[in-house]
């Protein structure tokens, strides 16, 4: 185990391409924001970035190093199969559940850059029921369909994968029944976006159950014209606007994620 007071991460910028160098500080951007939002854990849990124009290498954090710690410079790369491409010199491993969950992905679906994995309370809570996230508020009317997934226990079989895939499908989330919460996307941006917004779903939802109240839920017409507002064709693509605020919003409180 390392001590990160007195660890010096060696800078990465040098070392790596421009674009991979530019995956970085948005990935290490994307652990602090998610920290800051209060959707960590600890040090479980996992974000991935595809590596730009290196096929099979994707960017995770070390197992070890809280989410507020993480620069641009400590994050490992690994390949699909999990073998170390190029450590950060933290000292710390990677957890193989978050291999075995963010490879799967990465592996099948092509057009995923992210993949954001949570526990928070909220997100577990909704897990934790048949329903899955139900169409309550505006939030959870933004997802056109999210994937179930069985718990199958810690995901550390390989044999899960093929049915992580599947019950992803072609969707941007995902509910890991009993577990937690799955969102990936085309951009680092996009990803955190989409987790952002399934995670406000859920804590509402988890809100408006609680107080014990007749919920008002909106018609099926409603739902479907809310969603349609929300696809490709009749938005922005999700992330471009609010990813330079939040930027700016982490230059002010946590600084380092540059490094």
């Amino acid at each position: 185990m390392s001590d990160l007071s007195q660890l010096k991460i060696p800078s990465m910028r040098e070392r790596v391409s421009r674009d991979e160098w530019d995956t970085r500080v948005n990935l290490a951007a994307c652990y602090r924001l998610v920290h800051h939002y209060g959707m960590d854990d600890l040090v479980y849990n996992h974000i991935s970035a595809r590596v730009p124009g290196e096929e099979g290498h994707f960017l995770i954090n070390p197992y070890g190093m809280t989410y507020d710690e993480i620069s641009a410079s400590s994050l490992v790369k690994i390949d699909f199969d999990g073998n170390l491409v190029q450590d950060s010199g933290t000292g710390y491993g990677v957890n193989h559940a978050g291999f075995v969950i963010h490879s799967a992905v990465h592996r099948a679906r092509a057009d995923v850059a992210c993949v954001i994995h949570t526990h928070t309370p909220a997100g577990m809570a909704v897990s934790a029921t048949k329903e899955g996230l139900l169409p309550l508020t505006q939030n959870a009317m933004f997802f056109s369909g999210v994937g179930m997934h069985e718990y199958e226990g810690p995901a550390v079989d390989l044999d899960e994968q093929k049915r992580l895939v599947r019950d992803l499908g072609s969707r941007d989330a995902m509910i890991l029944c009993n577990h937690g919460l799955l969102a990936v996307g085309r951009t680092i941006p996009e990803a955190f976006i989409t987790m952002y917004w399934l995670e406000r779903a859920c804590q509402a939802q988890v809100l408006a159950l609680g107080c014990g109240k007749t919920l008002n839920n909106p018609g099926p017409e409603t739902v479907t014209r809310t969603n349609d507002r929300y696809k490709p064709g009749q938005r922005r693509r999700i992330g471009e606007l609010e990813w330079a605020g939040l930027l700016r919003l982490l230059e002010r409180r946590y600084p380092g994620f540059r490094d």
